[in-house]
């Protein structure tokens, strides 16, 4: 069965935005730091490893904010894989290219697994990954956490209930010595446990 796996990039202090984001500004107020490492994406080494992975996942499940702050990725996310946008309402516009909107967490699960097959299931979205944790959907978290506080801006986990969800250290890559100290990031990821 395929895993779901959430992939964020996060500032040190929890962020996954500056302040202020919007469609204008999608990342917010000097939220675009957090992807410097990307300029590393083609290079060997742990930033070339984890975009490989991404590029290899066979479905997308992405908040309705992201989606929607991503220009809706013109209706492709990577490769035309399936893309399904979990929503508490539905447009009324169709939506483009590989894109389903989903209004069920449980049933958009269920519908990105089947449609990744062997593969993983990408999660975009701090909304989506909440409600996916929530649901007991989500399997692990690729965390690439970025060595810089922004203070302000949307966090990861906001709006979780108060209770223990813990989590089992998978793996842990951080970059060599980089010249440009603004491309550093570790890439965490856990596997979510669950309660037997």
């Amino acid at each position: 069965m395929a895993l779901i796996r959430l992939y964020m990039t996060m500032s040190l202090d929890g962020y996954v935005t500056g302040p202020r984001d919007s469609q204008d500004t999608p990342m917010g107020i000097g939220g675009f730091r957090l992807f410097n490492w990307l300029d590393r994406r083609n290079d060997p080494g742990p930033s070339g490893q984890v975009y490989t992975e991404v590029l290899a996942t066979r479905a997308v499940i992405s908040g309705r904010r992201t989606y929607e702050h991503a220009g809706r990725w013109q209706g492709d996310h990577h490769d035309g894989v399936p893309v399904y946008v979990l929503t508490h309402h539905v447009p009324d516009d169709p939506p483009p290219g590989s894109v389903r909107y989903v209004t069920d967490v449980h049933e958009c699960a269920e519908r990105a697994r089947a449609a990744a097959g062997d593969g993983d299931v990408m999660v975009h979205g701090a909304g989506a990954a909440q409600a996916l944790l929530r649901a007991g959907q989500l399997d692990e978290l690729e965390l690439h956490v970025v060595p810089v506080l922004l203070g302000q801006g949307r966090r990861l986990f906001d709006h979780l209930p108060a209770e223990h969800i813990e989590l089992d250290p998978v793996r842990r890559l951080t970059t060599p010595q980089v010249e440009d100290l603004t491309q550093h990031v570790t890439h965490l990821r856990y596997r979510v446990r669950r309660h037997r």
